[in-house]
């Protein structure tokens, strides 16, 4: 009975500070106008992050294959790691391919 009374007080506090949530403005962090606008940011955002992480990637991969010792397993995962890293590699140049097409096939 407490617990049920509590949250019913607590939801009344929280809808009395409604009214001033509401004369917020929310400005536009993207300040994209348009969907192909949005896109194209969110690709150069994605390649912004990616791109230091593929470099990482292969920089790993080597230092394991130089640091392997000849051991068969840490080859092996050498040689994923880099598998990984192309694969990502390509996925995300595709992804800006992907949202070119897009665009020609939503505005014709």
């Amino acid at each position: 009975m407490k617990k049920t009374v509590f949250a019913l007080q607590l939801a009344i506090v929280g809808l009395s500070f409604a009214s001033s949530v509401l004369a917020v403005s929310i400005t536009n962090p993207i300040s994209a106008t348009n969907f192909h606008e949005l896109i194209e940011s969110i690709i150069s955002g994605v390649t912004v992050i990616i791109s230091p992480i593929v470099i990482i990637m292969f920089i790993l991969a080597g230092i394991l294959y130089l640091t392997s010792a000849g051991n068969p397993e840490r080859i092996n995962s050498a040689k994923a790691c880099v598998t990984y890293a192309i694969i990502g590699t390509v996925i995300a140049i595709s992804a800006a391919g992907l949202a070119a097409y897009l665009e020609t096939l939503f505005t014709s």
